[in-house]
């Protein structure tokens, strides 16, 4: 029999500032951290727009990933040093590759943290943990799936606790991908809206603590939740789009209730991907038509407030989701104007009360990836 797993400690940094309660509020409150870059040059792209974390700078040829990091792991309890690691992020250090290339435009030796592999160790000797971790990344869905590699190693009894952690910055570089791809929005991205033109960047860090029910007990820590199901699929069809039948997000989700031993009458409210992207949007649409009917419900995205924050996107979702379930309310959806017909009723601009204990955390990512988790309502 797999063994249940908590979530008894959270930690986040983002565009709204840092702290669980105080961006939750902020959120309530329909605040966006959307604004103009100012750490980099912007005339070059089709949008100056991104969600960047306010006074986020680091020492001179050194990346700003571990003074975000710094403000995220200082926000966590004492952690037991024989605690597993699994950190998610696509880019990492990826402003010390800019700094490179601009510094030595004819090659030479890349910085070594500009390898992803340096960000688990580099956490392990700061959280003083004997595992030296391993990092995940997989497109937009990295830490959803880090969370889930988690859940099941306690579940199967490979751990008793494993800390997640994960992180992406506002680059240049991943600005000017973006850009390129003609995948960013000029304005602020509107997720579900009908006038939704693309996605607006955005950084953060978010940490979680899973915890077995005796490793919880034994040092007394309150189970804030509980993750109850996870799945993952892919569903090959592009590099970069989504198939727009939403197949491999409807087998993600099929297999996360499977997981929970649940039904999808039991799932209560939605945190969606919500990229504000006109095909990712609608594939999501599809995929929860396909999966909850006529059901209408409550369904949000937060990436019109914190913009896309990439490998981070899925763990800052989930801690919010716990926030979800705690209040019975989910966040309004900024950016929102004229929803999508399909969801007219289920995506709003203000808050929406729900009445359940079961919260659906979806993410999908370029190469056709999928992950979902099914949260429950905790002690609190």
């Amino acid at each position: 029999m797999l063994r249940a797993v908590h979530i008894t400690d959270c930690a986040l940094v983002s565009g709204l500032g840092v702290g669980v309660d105080h961006v939750w509020s902020q959120l309530l409150a329909g605040k966006t951290a959307i604004c103009e870059v100012e750490r980099f040059d912007t005339k070059n792209y089709i949008t100056k727009l991104a969600a960047t974390v306010p006074d986020l700078v680091a020492d001179a040829g050194q990346s700003r990933l571990y003074p975000l990091l710094d403000m995220l792991l200082e926000q966590l309890p004492d952690i037991p040093p024989q605690a597993r690691l699994i950190t998610a992020t696509t880019k990492g250090a990826i402003d010390l590759l800019e700094m490179h290339c601009r510094q030595h435009p004819d090659g030479g030796e890349m910085p070594a943290q500009v390898q992803l592999g340096t960000v688990p160790s580099w956490v392990a000797h700061k959280l003083h943990l004997q595992d030296c971790g391993i990092n995940v990344n997989a497109a937009c869905t990295s830490s959803t799936l880090a969370i889930a590699r988690g859940a099941a190693l306690i579940a199967h009894g490979g751990a008793e606790v494993v800390v997640v952690c994960c992180a992406d910055l506002v680059s240049e570089f991943v600005f000017s991908g973006f850009s390129a791809l003609q995948a960013l929005a000029v304005e602020a991205s509107r997720p579900f809206d009908r006038e939704r033109s693309g996605l607006t960047l955005g950084e953060g860090a978010a940490a979680l603590v899973l915890m077995s029910t005796e490793a919880a007990q034994r040092y007394d820590r309150v189970k804030l939740a509980r993750v109850l199901g996870w799945g993952a699929a892919n569903d090959a069809n592009h590099i970069t789009a989504p198939a727009r039948d939403g197949c491999g997000l409807i087998q993600t989700i099929k297999q996360a209730l499977l997981q929970a031993q649940i039904g999808a009458d039991d799932v209560a409210a939605i945190s969606a991907h919500g990229t504000g992207t006109v095909y990712n949007d609608m594939m999501e649409i599809t995929a929860f038509k396909a999966i909850f009917g006529d059901r209408e419900l409550p369904l949000s995205s937060i990436k019109g407030a914190l913009g896309h924050t990439l490998g981070a996107a899925g763990g800052i979702e989930a801690i919010l989701a716990l926030k979800s379930l705690a209040a019975g309310v989910v966040p309004p959806t900024c950016g929102l104007d004229t929803p999508e017909e399909l969801v007219a009723q289920q995506v709003s601009n203000c808050c929406q009360s729900f009445a359940g204990d079961m919260l659906l955390s979806t993410n999908s990512g370029f190469g056709g990836v999928n992950a979902a988790l099914v949260l429950q309502r905790g002690d609190q």
